[in-house]
């Protein structure tokens, strides 16, 4: 990996930031995956971010942005300039009648801002505790977990635009939130995938708090410890446990979490499954969808522990991918299309990855 000192064109008593080159990305990414970044800025403070767009040859070059690395997959060397995203800070804004009001600096790794707002007496984000990844990359993704998603706890973010080096303040009515969707990962009409990059998000600690203990492995916990009103404390430590048994820990297997989306069917085509599949994990929804375990599907074709080259599907659990130690990106590819046309074959479902593919 080579440095470079890099000032930007408004004078020499500007700061100067480094621009390194031919960085490996294996140690960015959770997967553990091979890759080169071509070029690579740290970013971190939203002025980073405007040295890079006003650089007369790094601001006309395409760019993609690197938080925690833990929803893509690199089949790849990166040509674009990467804008790996370390912006640190945590802090309660505001405390209002109705909520609390924390912000946070888009490099910090989600888990800690969770494990964070919890020790300081602002619940509400517990539920979503242990998802990897960073805080800026969570609103593009709306990451959920356990009954909750972020857009329940979202309040606003600030971003710099890629373009113009504008910074922007978008409030919820703008993020298009979906499931694992919004704005930042769509390209059509005003989609603003590629376009921006978040470097603070602010999120709506509710008061007063109420637990969300409905999910079925949640009310497990509750019925193995008797404990009916668990604290905001106890479901933070409940989710660390589940989910420590459930999925692999990055640092040690690689891994890029949950790698499909559970499909959202009608009412009837769940029932029509049902009539085959008796025992098929599904979830009704409010607006009269069902959501079934893409875990399940992927269980009942066969293919837990199965494995193209070292990518593997995960031996406790079927909705994550695997690095077994050398694994290319293309092998992790090969692997997911295969099992997204088992499922299609046997259930009619065509299933979507999380992760970007590039």
């Amino acid at each position: 990996m080579q440095e470079q000192a890099v000032n930007p064109p408004n004078g020499p008593t500007a700061p100067a930031w480094l621009l390194e080159r031919d960085v490996n990305l294996k140690p960015y990414n959770s997967f553990g995956l091979p890759a080169t970044a071509r070029q690579l800025v740290r970013i971190r403070s939203e002025a980073d971010v405007r040295r890079v767009v006003d650089h007369p040859s790094l601001g006309r070059a395409p760019k993609f942005v690197l938080g925690g690395g833990s929803n893509m997959v690199l089949t790849r060397d990166i040509e674009a300039v990467v804008l790996k995203i370390e912006i640190p800070g945590l802090r309660l804004l505001e405390e209002r009648d109705d909520a609390w009001i924390i912000e946070a600096g888009a490099g910090v790794p989600w888990h800690e801002l969770v494990r964070w707002s919890v020790e300081q007496g602002y619940p509400g984000l517990e539920n979503l505790a242990l998802i990897p990844g960073t805080v800026g990359a969570a609103p593009v993704q709306n990451i959920g977990a356990y009954g909750i998603e972020l857009k329940d706890r979202f309040d606003s973010l600030d971003a710099v635009d890629l373009v113009t080096g504008r910074a922007v303040h978008l409030p919820a009515s703008v993020c298009r939130f979906g499931y694992r969707d919004s704005v930042f990962k769509q390209t059509g009409f005003g989609g603003l995938a590629g376009k921006s990059v978040i470097t603070k998000v602010r999120l709506r600690c509710p008061k007063p708090w109420q637990p969300h203990i409905d999910y079925l492995d949640l009310q497990r916990k509750i019925a193995e410890t008797g404990i009916s009103a668990p604290s905001a404390r106890q479901i933070f430590d409940w989710v660390c446990e589940i989910r420590s048994a459930k999925l692999p820990d990055p640092a040690r297997i690689g891994n890029a979490g949950s790698f499909f989306k559970n499909p959202v069917v009608s009412e009837e085509q769940c029932r029509d499954i049902i009539g085959r599949d008796p025992g098929i994990v599904h979830y009704p929804m409010p607006d009269g969808t069902v959501k079934l375990a893409a875990g399940w599907l992927i269980d009942a074709c066969g293919w837990k522990g199965k494995s193209v080259g070292d990518a593997a599907v995960y031996e406790r659990q079927a909705l994550v991918l695997v690095n077994r130690g050398q694994a290319r990106g293309a092998e992790v590819v090969t692997l997911a299309r295969a099992i997204q046309e088992s499922v299609y074959g046997r259930f009619g479902i065509r299933l979507e990855p999380e992760p970007i593919l590039l």
